[in-house]
């Protein structure tokens, strides 16, 4: 009896150390993991060191995150400037379905999310503790003084107009009111923004969408040695508060990035941060510590300090203990604003082999460093050559949490899943991107073959914009495999070729 006493025990703990296990697992499988989203701002595609090993720039943080997860090289923002590819990350849809055709918001832009689900609506009603720290850049709906409250017709005045090239400015904000549609009423839990770029008034932060100090006094810009300097550290005129910086918005919103995580860290239930920096977009306001460090003058030393801020933010990550169940996505919203002048002064090309620059159709304006870390998940340092453009967070994330999407939201949006965990059995192939230049140029890329509309560059590349001459190509094709700096022209010897991909470039459109 006493040896049958002694088994029975024995097998009792036995039992109960494989069940605690088995539950143990079955608790971590369930625990979704976090995420963090950090999104440069204008950084380029050359500029990262582990994308352009003659970058003149140094970005050893950021190779280190290459290092431990995966890299592609044929990543695309949706858009090749700021307000379009913040709106399609955050919704998964091309913001040329929304009421802004083209172009950017302005600081006073009326709010643009208008879908019901968004990526963070998404997570947090899948448990997830949403925040953003950064730059927003999506409008916000500020409550106007009552005389000028019928100065701005919102039925009558386009998108582009209202924010953007009127007079509005702020002396026609009350800006003692919380401003009516910000990024709580999109699915956050907690915000701490910037309205929009760092060039662009009212030059202030909101905390849950409330200002943190009033914007009462007036900047008359900055614009000093733009031509012999590579735009310095240019801003607009306008309204700004008592104590804002422009040398502290980037570590200022890495600190406030930091402490979202150290809140949330050991909360039950995982976290989401999306963290879009507003550099190195101009201003470019690197520390004096940071001048002279990189060879590619004052942009790159503001890369650099880019480079050493986000390394800071890892490093705190990694501190906290949950790293190892954070999935760390780092990309750019568009290319770099690098022109022809700069890269001969510097001997820097900050879009690598690649044609153009920020707000352009070509490659240049759009092809984004794209790094995803997850561990134990994704293999350490991958690499991927499978095309995807930013939209496709929102897919991404629904598969990841095993839900289906609403159906009417995220139209463009493919999850990549399988791509990060090499699994092959359910990995789709690519679907046709759509790139999107700030004057409105479309383009569509398909497999190995990329065609713009139109000619010129849509942007900022001169010309902007070619009127075809009679027998001339109405657009242009090329065959990125061959010709991945877009070199040759190859519109008029396929016709069918540019026949098929109008077809399904107005299929994706009317979708």
């Amino acid at each position: 009896m006493k040896i049958s006493y002694v088994k029975a025990i024995m097998m009792l703990l036995i039992l109960i150390s494989l069940l605690g296990t088995s539950c143990s697992d079955i608790v971590e499988e369930k625990r979704h993991p976090n995420i963090v989203y950090i999104l440069a701002d204008d950084l380029g595609y050359g500029d990262v060191s582990s994308y352009n090993t003659a970058s003149k720039i140094k970005t050893p943080n950021i190779d280190q995150l290459a290092s431990e997860g995966m890299s592609f090289t044929d990543a695309h923002s949706p858009s090749s400037v700021c307000t379009p590819t913040r709106y399609g990350i955050i919704t998964g849809r091309y913001c040329w379905r929304s009421r802004l055709p083209q172009g950017v918001l302005r600081g006073y832009g009326k709010a643009l999310l208008e879908t019901e689900q968004t990526v963070s609506s998404l997570l947090q009603d899948n448990g997830y503790t949403t925040g953003v720290v950064g730059k927003w850049h999506l409008g916000l709906d500020w409550v106007l003084k009552e005389e000028f409250k019928d100065s701005i017709n919102t039925k009558t005045v386009s998108a582009n107009e209202y924010g953007m090239v009127t007079q509005m400015n702020g002396d026609w904000v009350d800006f003692t009111k919380k401003p009516t549609d910000g990024p709580l009423n999109h699915g956050f839990d907690y915000s701490y923004i910037l309205p929009a770029s760092l060039d662009m008034e009212p030059y202030c932060y909101l905390e849950n969408d409330i200002l943190t100090e009033i914007p009462d006094e007036h900047t008359l810009g900055n614009d000093l040695d733009t031509e012999s300097y590579a735009t310095g550290a240019f801003w607009r005129p306008g309204r700004v508060t008592k104590s804002f910086d422009f040398y502290e918005v980037l570590p200022k919103f890495i600190s406030q990035g930091k402490k979202f995580v150290d809140v949330h860290a050991n909360d039950k239930n995982p976290f989401f941060l999306y963290l879009p920096l507003a550099a190195p977009h101009s201003p470019w306001v690197p520390k004096p510590n940071y001048e002279g460090s990189s060879g590619a003058g004052q942009y790159g030393d503001f890369v650099q300090m880019v480079d050493d801020q986000v390394g800071d933010f890892l490093k705190s990550l990694e501190e906290t203990g949950v790293s190892d169940n954070t999935i760390v996505i780092f990309t750019s919203d568009n290319g770099p604003f690098w022109k022809p002048d700069f890269i001969e002064r510097f001997d820097h090309k900050a879009a690598s082999i690649y044609r153009g620059m920020k707000a352009d159709a070509y490659e240049g304006g759009h092809r984004v460093p794209f790094i995803v870390r997850w561990p134990e998940k994704i293999a350490a340092g991958s690499k991927s050559n499978f095309k995807t453009t930013l939209t496709n967070l929102m897919a991404t994330c629904a598969e990841v949490l095993g839900v289906t999407l609403n159906e009417d939201s995220a139209e463009d949006s493919q999850s990549i899943l399988p791509v990060l965990l090499n699994d092959r059995n359910n990995m789709e192939k690519e679907i046709p991107i759509v790139h999107h230049s700030s004057r409105g140029h479309f383009a569509i890329r398909k497999g190995d073959w990329k065609l713009i509309e139109k000619r010129g560059s849509g942007g900022f590349s001169t010309p902007a914009v070619v009127e075809p001459q009679e027998g001339e190509p109405l657009g242009q094709l090329y065959n990125l495999a061959e010709d991945p700096s877009e070199t040759t022209n190859l519109y008029n010897d396929r016709p069918e070729l540019v026949k098929e991909l109008l077809v399904e470039l107005d299929g994706i459109r009317a979708r």
